[in-house]
Formats: structure tokens, C-alpha cells, sequence
């Protein structure tokens, strides 16, 4: 399914502007309600995932609305859920500008944001703005889960109270929670992946709050494999329900042409697809079923959401691929992946799913 050409007109125009100032811009349309709408989803796109129901398997990933000021708008789009944050405790500027880098040779983006946003306070008020919004909305988009992705601060981080507090405040408000453990661009926040202290952060929400949706741990895709069977436990232990596999890597493939390849922050986008990859299919084999898997890194078609969904994933999320396509990837992605269910023989997601065991 092509793009429009008032969609492809959208798209160079903000690859016209500054990778932030474009960003920027694009969750204020959006925020707006001058983004698209896509067609209901068709039945056989949706699935069922740590007890919730996805009227199709194709996310928006954190950090594309970290304040939560568009979620209306990127469910009207056509996802199958979308993922707010990351939020930390107190508001934070992240790291100096320039900051976000468009390698275009490469489909590709560097970040180093380092978790700017609006902190908890702010970011809980226009989830609780969605919600009521949401509530008077068509069935179609009360449908779309939204999560909330939670981080800690560059400066006074204290996880073992941060975590719990922040899922506290956005347990009544999200569909899930997903703990941020894998940015490359908050210092020592990686090194909080280990087993023991993973399972210390998970236990510490668990036992702060009595209810809470399900909880999602995001993990790097730089992680040693050999520490990958340790960690898997550490979430089942911890009552993780899922595992987003996976964030920005910190390597840099041969392969890329970019002239700003060398700069510093966490790589996103088709240079990534293998090696994420490649982390779905070490994981889904040591969480034998107990876990959820969102895979998510360098998927463009629905070729490669089907591959995902085959390997063993739950669900995807996609994120730097919209960047480059324009919202109209997303129906595209779908249309694509259907396609590819029913030429396998198989009637839907759910079908494809229910096949792999």
C-alpha cells in the first residue's frame, strides 16, 4: 500500500527541519489531532498478550511520545498499542544539544537524549487527560493499550524507591508498565540489568504496590549471552509478565555508511535488525512461555513482523522506521503482514501464534 502524497510531502518536510526540531513537531500535529486515521483493524489481526487484548501486534515504541502528550492521536494512527515515556521522577533537560542524529544511509537514527521529559507530575496529568478522553471515544480506539515506560533521573537516582514510586503513580492510568533498565545515555543505568538487582527492583515494586498492571523489562541488545539465562530468571522471579527485546544498541556495524556513525549515543533502525534478531531467538528458548516477548529493532515490513511473530515474539514495536516512512508504515505493516499470515496457510496472529508450540 503506497503513501499518499500528502503523507509523503509530510515526511520530507520534517526531514526539511533539525531531527529534534522535526520530532518536536511531529507530536505537536499529532497532539493536535491533524494526524491520520487509519481503517479498523480487521479481526484477524488481533491478539491476545499478558491478558490484554491487541487489536493488532504492531507498537509504537517509548520515546517517540515521552511526555504523553499524543497518545490519542498515534492510536488513531493504527497502532496496536503504544508505549509513553520514558518518564523519570522529576523533570530533567537529558543531555546537551545537538543530541539526535538521522544517519539517512543508512535507515538509521543515533540518540543520546538521555531521558529528557517533563517528569512524573506533568506526565500523569495528560495520561489522566487521555483517559477521559479515551473513555468518550469510538470502541476502536478504547481498544489500543497504552503503557507507561519508566526511568530514573541522571542526578540523586535512587531505584530501589524510584521504580516502585513511579509505578505507584501510573498504575491506575496505564495498560502496562515497562521498567527502563537498557538507555545507553543514563549513566550506571545499564549495569541495574544484572540478575540480583534486577529481581531486587522488581520485588521492591511488587511488594509497594498491591495492584499494578503487568510489568515489562526492557533489555539491551548488548548484553552478554551468557548472562541472558540468569536475567530471564531474575524477571519470572521478579513477577515480570514480559520482556521488551530490545533497546538501542551501543555497537556499531561495519556496515554503516553515515559520515555521523561515530557519534555517541544508542543506534535504532535497520542496521539494527539482526542483531535484534538474534536476541529474540537467544531469549525466547530460556523463557520457555512464562514471559511475554515484544521484540523491537529495525522493522520496516511486514515481512519483518511476521519473522518476529515466527521466532517466537509476542508482539513488536517499531519506531525509527516511522521516522523515515511517515505515518502511513504503520497500515502498510499490517496490510504487509497479513499477506504474509494467510500465504503461510494460517488464518490469523493468533493462528501464527498458536502454531509455533
Amino acid at each position: 500500500m503506497a503513501p499518499s502524497p500528502f503523507s509523503r510531502l509530510a515526511t520530507k518536510l520534517f526531514h526539511g527541519l533539525d531531527p529534534e526540531a522535526a520530532h518536536e513537531a511531529a507530536i505537536e500535529t499529532l497532539a493536535l489531532g491533524l494526524g491520520p486515521t487509519a481503517p479498523k483493524d480487521v479481526p484477524a489481526l488481533s491478539t491476545r498478550c499478558m491478558g490484554l487484548r491487541f487489536p493488532n501486534p504492531v507498537g509504537l515504541a517509548a520515546g517517540f511520545d515521552k511526555n504523553a502528550r499524543a497518545p490519542m492521536g498515534l492510536a488513531r494512527m493504527g497502532f496496536g498499542h503504544v508505549e509513553c515515556g520514558t518518564v523519570t521522577p522529576r523533570p530533567q533537560e537529558g543531555n546537551p544539544k545537538p543530541r539526535l542524529f538521522r544517519l539517512t544511509e543508512d535507515a538509521a537514527i543515533i540518540n543520546r537524549m538521555g531521558f529528557n521529559g517533563c517528569g512524573i507530575e506533568s506526565f500523569t496529568r495528560r495520561m489522566e487527560r487521555f483517559r477521559t478522553l479515551q473513555a468518550g471515544r469510538n470502541a476502536a480506539l478504547r481498544s489500543v493499550p497504552v503503557g507507561a515506560n519508566l526511568g530514573i533521573n541522571k542526578i540523586g537516582a535512587r531505584p530501589l524507591e524510584d521504580y516502585p514510586y513511579l509505578a505507584s503513580r501510573v498504575a491506575p492510568l496505564a495498560d502496562y508498565i515497562t521498567i527502563n533498565l537498557s538507555s545507553p545515555n543514563t549513566p550506571g543505568l545499564r549495569d541495574l540489568q544484572s540478575a540480583s538487582t534486577l529481581r531486587d527492583i522488581l520485588q521492591a515494586i511488587t511488594r509497594a504496590n498491591a495492584s499494578l498492571p503487568p510489568l515489562l523489562v526492557k533489555l539491551a541488545p548488548d548484553l552478554d549471552p551468557d548472562a541472558l539465562p540468569e536475567i530471564v530468571e531474575a524477571a519470572v522471579e521478579g513477577g515480570a509478565a514480559g520482556l521488551i527485546v530490545n533497546n538501542t544498541t551501543i555497537s556499531r556495524p561495519h556496515s554503516l555508511r553515515s559520515p555521523l556513525a561515530t557519534e555517541t549515543g544508542g543506534l535504532s533502525g535497520r542496521p539494527l535488525a539482526q542483531l535484534s534478531l538474534q536476541t529474540l531467538k537467544r531469549v525466547v528458548p530460556l523463557v520457555q512461555g512464562r514471559l511475554a516477548v515484544i521484540s523491537c529493532g529495525g522493522i520496516e515490513t511486514g515481512f519483518d513482523v511476521f519473522e518476529r511473530l515466527r521466532s517466537g515474539a509476542d508482539m513488536v514495536q517499531i519506531y525509527t522506521a516511522l521516522i523515515y516512512h511517515g505515518p502511513a508504515l504503520v497500515t502498510r505493516i499490517k496490510a504487509e503482514l497479513l499477506q504474509e499470515i494467510y500465504k503461510a496457510g494460517f488464518d490469523s496472529v493468533d493462528d501464527l501464534k498458536s502454531a509455533r508450540h
